[in-house]
């Protein structure tokens, strides 16, 4: 019976681990993230997905470039932190 009674807990725990106040600091980390890929000075509009994946997070970011409008994704790995920026769309 022991042996049931430890997973248990953990399972229970895990499920509680993602609370609003986690998610809201992993989109602020990710909006960071993204915005460092940036030109300095670029006026930008980083939209970050509320969960993204299991294992990534994901941002459309727009970039006001002159006349035009840029859209790319930024994704984030959730585990390592790294974010890259894909070419923008046509």
């Amino acid at each position: 019976m022991r042996h049931l009674i430890l997973p248990a807990l953990l399972l229970a725990t895990s499920a509680h681990a993602s609370t609003e106040e986690a998610w809201a600091e992993m989109r602020a980390d990710v909006a960071a993230r993204c915005r460092a890929l940036l030109p300095d000075g670029a006026a930008a509009t980083i939209e970050v997905n509320p969960f993204g994946s299991e294992r990534f997070a994901a941002a459309l970011v727009t970039v006001q470039a002159g006349d035009r409008v840029e859209r790319s994704i930024c994704i984030y790995d959730k585990q390592t932190g790294a974010a890259e920026l894909t070419t923008p769309f046509d």
